[in-house]
């Protein structure tokens, strides 16, 4: 575990830190998307086209997107307010219902009729379980005005009633240029706390939030830097630093684990938590949760980078799109208690 600029983090304020997520209430603003599983046996191949032949076995609907990582806080112990527009459709109305049935307060979805609730619906084949085929119901790359406009309205009255924003663009529409100007200028000038999870469609756009969760691929997109050693990854983090005017950069490594980077200097290497990587699906979605959770509570860069790094580790070893489970995530702390120092 490289380290430069920071002293050892104690599990015992991990563990202090996990048990204040109760006391926090989070704004998460973005894509909510309707993750659909169809899981079946493949026992041959077609005979129109050389492709499987999936026999249905069962199909979950679950909460992605947004809506997952507001699932992920009220997993981890906090409240969630999401704020998103969906679709006046079968797909938008699910998945409202659904975010209430997880504890998070959906006041913030709104229907609208120019709009399709994203869809993402996923083949999964037995043996094995490998996911055979993606079919994706996107929504129009730009919300209508008026919906746009409440989506604005909501965040900017409600940033005050709350510990922190997470803003979660999966380049669905809701996450639009005016939105990301707002929030920038709430984290500059009033001081709120802004976690955001990266997508292409807005990297000229972030400035000035607090912590933003790029995977390797987006860092070296939005950088313009091919990322190939750790000389190269420091590169890129130090372009974005400046191109995006935040606090901190925490790219996600995928096996290789995870890498802090802040405006002050300090860097910090994590390597992954996970013992097996079934399904990474949603592991973006707990990172963003999970660090804004404990930013929330006080942490620092390096407690919320390791609490972020654990929590995934919690949800890549299950299949689907999943909630970090808030029992494995003080197992893997209590873990750490006998190291002195992470």
């Amino acid at each position: 575990m490289a380290v430069r600029g920071a002293p050892p983090v104690s599990a015992r304020r991990l563990a202090g830190l996990v048990r204040g997520f109760s006391k926090r209430r989070l704004l998460v603003v973005g894509d909510v998307i309707l993750d659909r599983f169809v899981w079946g046996d493949v026992d041959r191949i077609s005979r129109e086209a050389p492709v499987p032949v999936v026999r249905v076995a069962s199909e979950e609907l679950r909460l992605g997107g947004a809506a997952n990582v507001a699932a992920n806080i009220r997993s981890l112990g906090g409240q969630a307010v999401v704020c998103s527009v969906v679709g006046d459709d079968d797909a938008g109305r699910w998945l409202a219902a659904g975010l209430s049935g997880a504890g998070a307060l959906a006041q913030g979805i709104f229907p609208d009729p120019g709009v399709r609730t994203t869809e993402k619906n996923r083949i999964m084949g037995r043996p094995g379980l490998q996911q055979l085929l993606r079919l994706d119901y996107d929504n129009p790359k730009t919300l209508p005005r008026p919906a746009a406009g409440r989506l604005r309205r909501f965040v900017e009255q409600h940033a005050s009633r709350v510990d922190g924003i997470v803003v979660s663009d999966y380049g669905q529409g809701n996450i639009g240029p005016r939105l990301l100007d707002m929030v920038g200028r709430l984290a500059r000038s009033q001081g709120v706390l802004a976690v955001v999870d990266p997508r292409r469609e807005n990297y000229e756009r972030y400035r000035d939030v607090t912590l933003i969760t790029p995977n390797k691929a987006e860092a070296a997109e939005a950088s313009g830097i091919v990322i190939g050693s750790t000389a190269s990854l420091r590169r890129a983090a130090d372009r974005l630093l400046e191109k995006w005017r935040c606090e901190a950069i925490l790219v996600t490594l995928g096996q290789d684990g995870m890498s802090l980077f802040r405006r002050d200097g300090a860097t910090r290497s994590f390597p992954t938590a996970a013992r097996q990587v079934f399904d990474v699906t949603g592991a973006g979605d707990t990172v963003a949760a999970t660090c804004a959770l404990a930013l929330a509570g006080g942490g620092s860069y390096e407690e919320t980078a390791i609490l972020g790094n654990l929590a995934a580790g919690t949800v890549v070893g299950r299949r689907g799109t999943v909630p970090a489970d808030l029992r494995q995530l003080r197992s893997a702390i209590r873990g750490l208690l006998g190291e002195g120092g992470v």
